[in-house]
């Protein structure tokens, strides 16, 4: 196991320039989940920005009541509390686009930190040499036109070597580590995280999605793939990716269509997978 050095409240704040996300911290050494913490918190009033940190999960959450491989001392497992609007944007827009300026943040900031370069499988995934690295999980607390309240869950791979990874991880998950080949500083990792979250939300909330939907769509691997995009149990849809939309939708080009079969397909939300060509 490379040493990993351990997080603190103090390292991570040495280096943390926002002006509201983290400046109200938790750090806990166990939890079953940063998300669920954080929504509590958030039933009982805590403040926008509200960051909680874990080194380790019991319970950790991924998308679709999956759950997130979450050992101790190696990766970062972290919530935000995120309220409001603001006037450059509407309801349906900023829960739209919330988780997708997420991942991005976390590609930017992994990026600075490490020059590592992410990219992003739509909706939320981070992958790195096509293996997952890291994901968003966004839920709401309270959802209204003019107070929202978001929980967004980070679960990073940071410091894990391959051989550390579940057999049935493996082939499909890495590290930065495994890439790097040094062990990564998760507290200025944390911090930088925070902030370019922070800008990237501050930017929503001013101006829209239209600079972040370009950032996306550049960093996105999903884009001009052959994908299978399932929506339910019952329903699948396969073609092409095209385009992200001004509401965060992604435009699938359905390889078998009929006279009243749309040319381009919407699709909110799915787990979408890339096919081999």
């Amino acid at each position: 196991m490379p040493l990993s050095a351990p997080l603190t409240l103090d390292n991570i704040r040495s280096t943390l320039a926002t002006t509201a996300l983290g400046q109200c911290l938790y750090l806990h050494q166990e939890l079953p989940s940063t998300n669920s913490e954080a929504l509590a918190l958030a039933h009982a009033g805590t403040a926008h920005g509200t960051v909680v940190v874990a080194e380790s999960q019991s319970a950790g959450k991924g998308r679709r009541t999956r759950t997130w491989h979450s050992p101790p001392g190696t990766n970062i497992y972290c919530s935000v509390v995120v309220r409001g609007i603001g006037p450059g944007c509407a309801l349906a827009e900023w829960l739209s686009w919330v988780p997708l300026t997420s991942a991005l943040a976390m590609a930017e900031a992994v990026q600075t930190v490490t020059s590592l370069s992410l990219s992003l499988k739509w909706p939320n995934d981070l992958l790195l040499h096509e293996r997952k690295v890291g994901g968003i999980l966004c839920e709401s607390s309270h959802v209204s036109a003019t107070d929202p309240t978001v929980v967004i869950g980070i679960g990073l791979n940071v410091n894990m070597p391959h051989e550390s990874f579940p057999d049935e991880l493996r082939p499909i998950a890495t590290s930065l580590f495994e890439v790097a080949r040094h062990p990564i500083d998760r507290n200025r990792l944390i911090a930088q995280l925070l902030f370019e979250l922070e800008q990237g939300l501050n930017e929503l909330r001013s101006h829209g999605s239209e600079r972040l939907r370009r950032a996306y769509t550049a960093r996105c691997s999903t884009l001009g793939r052959r994908v299978r995009a399932l929506m339910g149990p019952e329903q699948e849809l396969l073609g092409t990716a095209e385009s992200i939309s001004t509401d965060g939708t992604l435009q699938i080009r359905p390889v078998l269509s009929s006279p009243t079969t749309p040319p381009l397909i919407g699709i909110r939300a799915a787990d979408v997978i890339h096919l081999k060509e």
